[in-house]
């Protein structure tokens, strides 16, 4: 299969190579003429992924048409602040045959506050149900070392999905298919928010009793606000959920948690977002899922204390007063009130 990949930063960069090593014709779209020169001379990106050898067959090219020309499948892993622009170009390249598309994109569109999927609709024209999504934990670092992963692929068409599942599944690297295409993509984009409030809790030295409840209680806040747009709970239960929450609130590898535990030290947001030069989603994840969560009258303690401390400079050890001085509750959720024991009602 023909296969273009659009963005070659470290996880677009992850994503190429795995299909290229996988024996299908692969193009990896980057903005810099640059870079696509480096990849196809050195095969390597050290912007990036600076320890990885890139396969000799992976070609990169600074031509978005040219890198979609023929394509049967493209992959869209770009910041999601570029996604509506990339999907407006992408558009332009198109014939009337439109291939597959699928995206590795965990955030919103900033200004639409859309789905990546919706963008992709509404701005390249593309049939939703030719859209999966690739999400899940894997950290480009380890996946493109061929250290054992799983990921999950969302479809609303089984055979779209299975598709994406054929081209990325190897040894190292097991998929999964899933038709929660809603579910996928706020597991995928929330669980940024709570790794950056872990991240803070680890700055803080909070120590891992409270890292552990940021992590449980986050997810019972994800499943809140994804349950009111028609996601389905099993789904954040499952590897784009609880699986790719643990891993970005835990890992050295993750922008996220860096970047929280950098404000937990001290420094202020810009100054660690410059530290990372990469995209951090969870700023700007943060933003919207508090804007959705009030438009759906859905409580996100975290959600809205890290906005705080993000955008209103609210002190940290008010921050964690606040999460702490909540008034008692339940860990029952609304949502699961139907399965308490009559005992427990009366």
């Amino acid at each position: 299969m023909k296969v273009a990949v659009l963005g070659a930063g470290s996880w677009g960069t992850a994503i190429a190579s795995v299909v290229a090593e996988n024996g299908h014709k692969t193009t990896l779209w980057a903005r810099r003429r640059e870079q696509a020169d480096e990849m196809n001379q050195e095969h390597r990106n050290h912007r990036y992924l600076q320890r990885a050898i890139l396969p000799d067959t992976l070609c990169a090219t600074h031509n978005l048409c040219e890198a979609v020309e023929g394509a049967e499948l493209i992959v869209v892993a770009v910041p999601s602040k570029s996604v509506a622009h990339v999907a407006e170009d992408l558009s332009a390249c198109l014939s009337s045959s439109i291939p597959v598309v699928a995206h590795a994109v965990k955030g919103f569109d900033p200004d639409s506050k859309m789905r990546v999927s919706e963008v992709l609709a509404v701005r390249a024209h593309i049939p939703e149900e030719q859209i999966a999504v690739i999400t899940g934990p894997s950290h480009a670092e380890e996946v493109i070392a061929h250290l054992p992963a799983t990921i999950v692929v969302a479809s609303k068409r089984r055979l779209i999905a299975e598709t994406v599942q054929d081209v990325l599944m190897n040894q190292y690297l097991r998929v999964y298919t899933n038709p929660d295409v809603v579910g996928a993509e706020l597991g995928g984009s929330l669980k940024n928010i709570i790794a950056l409030a872990v991240g803070v809790a680890d700055g803080l030295g909070a120590g891992d009793n409270a890292k552990a409840a940021l992590m449980t209680r986050g997810l019972a806040e994800i499943v809140r606000l994804g349950l009111t747009f028609g996601a389905s709970p099993l789904t954040f239960a499952g590897l784009s959920g609880v699986g790719d929450l643990i891993v970005t609130c835990t890992s050295i590898h993750s922008r996220n948690f860096r970047t929280g535990r950098m404000l937990g030290q001290g420094k202020a947001l810009p100054e660690a977002l410059a530290s990372i030069g990469m995209a951090v989603e969870g700023v700007n994840s943060t933003r919207i899922a508090v804007e959705l969560a009030k438009k759906a009258a859905v409580e996100m303690p975290i959600a809205q204390t890290l906005h705080r401390v993000l955008f209103e400079q609210m002190p940290l050890d008010e921050a964690v007063e606040a999460l702490m001085g909540r008034a008692r509750s339940h860990e029952i959720e609304e949502v699961a009130k139907e399965n308490l024991t009559a005992e427990w009602e009366s």
